[in-house]
């Protein structure tokens, strides 16, 4: 039996009312949990771009592909390995302002994992950091022991390292 990983599906798209619940409903119907989402305004103007993860076999990604690709409002749909692709995740903490000046070792997580301050009040910091996902985690469980106020964490954004011919495609469909 073909072995599960994970792929980063791009989806091109108009930006439609209702495709998002269409297009989870295609990885609904095959009982395939959507890891990570995240949709954005794209490299070229009007188009968005959707970037979902899931654990599926290669068989089951080219069919979820083609089901993709038959929505109206979908312009083109890629899957990538993990390996073929450049990515990151963002997230923010929220944590109590006292402990960012009593407890060094804060001070210490903070610079080991290179996350960035962005904000300090009286009562609360907040911390971002980008990264992979397990970077993410790891700050996670090692602040976790101080406590977190609030946390939140992106979906994976990603680009390929092989071109993708969007662009052109899109460039010779509007000159005809």
């Amino acid at each position: 039996m073909e072995e599960k990983q994970l792929y980063t599906v791009s989806i091109y798209t108009e930006n439609t009312i209702g495709l998002l619940n269409r297009i989870s409903a295609i990885f609904q119907r095959r009982h395939i949990n959507v890891e990570s989402l995240n949709t954005s305004v794209s490299e070229i103007e009007g188009v968005s771009r959707f970037t979902i993860v899931v654990k599926v076999t290669q068989e089951q990604i080219k069919k979820i592909i083609g089901q993709i690709e038959k929505q109206v409002e979908v312009i083109k749909a890629y899957y990538h390995r993990d390996e073929d692709i450049i990515y990151q995740e963002s997230c923010i903490f929220k944590i109590k302002s006292d402990l960012l000046f009593e407890e060094r070792d804060i001070q210490n997580i903070i610079k080991e994992s290179n996350a960035r301050i962005v904000t300090v009040n009286k009562k609360f910091f907040v911390l971002e950091k980008s990264g992979r996902r397990a970077e993410v985690e790891l700050l996670h469980r090692e602040l976790s022991a101080f406590g977190i106020m609030q946390f939140v964490r992106s979906g994976r954004i990603a680009v390929s390292k092989e071109p993708m011919e969007i662009s052109k495609m899109l460039a010779a469909f509007n000159a005809n």
